[in-house]
């Protein structure tokens, strides 16, 4: 039996960090990673580059039962904490829109960075290494596929719920409730929606169409581009109203954000098809879909007043009843997780639990798309690795 300072589950990159930070205090870290290899969420992020932070990121940025609980984390680790390794490491990053900082090369670098930091403090890492059973009384038992072993310390960083295909489970929920610890019941986020019956009669044919459009939803909204799919909508914007719709309500989306259709109607004098005058300012499979829906036969000319109200309507705020999401398979993130009012805004351990602490995606804590996610995992992993 081995006997570390502390023990972390999961290498992803709340718990890479927070071995680093424990690490750098000369604490002995054992990282245990249950895959194959460390960071494969970090590796697929961003398209292969990983959008590893968000220069503007506020407390504002993240959805919590408790929004105030994150503000601690992220003010005692900043993106240009991040920043100052990036530029240790030389690795060559651009701003790509809305803060959102990418690798100019790929995403391996920030894996790479992680464990030549974690390298330089003498963490040990061990991969294909599952967790069979864990108990504490002193101190932290561990029992895995490659041994059993202790620490004082457990630091659970599990990730979420989303993408299981690269292997995401609720092992980090299954701990909390072995401890007692409360859970917001998790739903997939950053998600892409699903059509109703009706509207993917009518819009289904627009797969891999793009519109820059201002998505509403619960007194938030988001401009973006949307992109229809053969299942439903995604892109940016409908992404990040995901995580803040309730089911069985509507989203509200702005189709053409810079033209008042209505003055646009009231204005045009001459005979012209409905799906023409639109194509005008809509892409044209676009025009010809939602003219088709509003279903309206009158030339633009002809319409009273009440039908160009209902055309304005439509373009400006159609609302979208989704059926449903596509679920954790398609889900960046999950919504829920381990009940913040359990943990210490300050260092992530659990109140009822001494030495028990949980950091990233498995907390409460969701940011929005745009590389929010990763800097809350570098915070709350930093301030779990300089407590434990």
């Amino acid at each position: 039996m081995q006997l570390y300072d502390v023990i972390i589950i999961g290498a992803g990159a709340a718990g890479l960090m927070c071995a680093i930070e424990a690490g750098k205090r000369g604490k002995r870290v054992l990282v245990i990673e249950h895959a194959e290899q460390c960071g494969k969420k970090i590796l697929i992020s961003g398209g292969g580059r990983c959008n590893f932070t968000n220069i503007g990121t506020k407390p504002e940025n993240f959805i919590s039962n408790n929004p105030h609980f994150c503000k601690s984390a992220l003010a005692r680790y900043t993106p240009h904490d991040f920043l100052e390794l990036i530029h240790k490491h030389k690795i060559e990053y651009y701003e790509k829109k809305l803060g959102q900082l990418f690798c100019k090369d790929s995403s391996r670098q920030i894996l790479q960075l992680l464990l030549d930091e974690c390298a330089d403090y003498n963490v040990k890492i061990k991969i294909n290494c599952s967790v069979q059973a864990l108990d504490k009384q002193e101190c932290f038992t561990v029992t895995t596929s490659q041994g059993i072993y202790q620490s004082t310390d457990l630091v659970v960083a599990t990730g979420g719920l989303s993408i299981p295909k690269m292997g995401a489970t609720d092992f980090g929920l299954q701990i909390a409730r072995q401890f007692k610890i409360p859970i917001v019941p998790p739903m997939p986020a950053l998600v892409p929606l699903t059509f109703n019956k009706e509207d993917a009669a009518d819009f289904a044919v627009l797969a891999g169409l793009s519109v820059d459009s201002i998505v509403h939803t619960n007194d938030c909204s988001f401009r973006e581009n949307i992109l229809f799919t053969h299942r439903g909508l995604s892109g940016p914007a409908i992404l990040q109203v995901s995580s803040y719709r309730s089911p069985h309500e509507p989203i509200t989306i702005n189709l053409l954000p810079e033209l008042d259709i209505l003055q646009a109607l009231e204005a045009h004098t001459t005979p012209m098809e409905l799906k023409n005058f639109l194509a005008q300012f809509l892409p044209k499979r676009l025009a010809d879909a939602m003219s088709d829906h509003i279903n309206i036969q009158k030339k633009v000319h002809q319409l009273s007043k009440n039908e160009r109200d209902t055309i304005a309507t439509h373009i400006h705020q159609w609302q979208f009843y989704p059926a449903g999401t596509e679920g954790f398979e398609k889900a960046e993130v999950m919504v829920g997780g381990v009940n913040t009012d359990a943990l210490s805004s300050k260092t992530m351990e659990a109140k009822s639990v001494q030495g028990l602490y949980f950091i990233g995606e498995v907390v409460d804590v969701t940011g929005w798309l745009g590389g929010y996610n990763f800097q809350w995992a570098w915070a709350s992993g930093a301030a779990a690795g300089r407590s434990v």
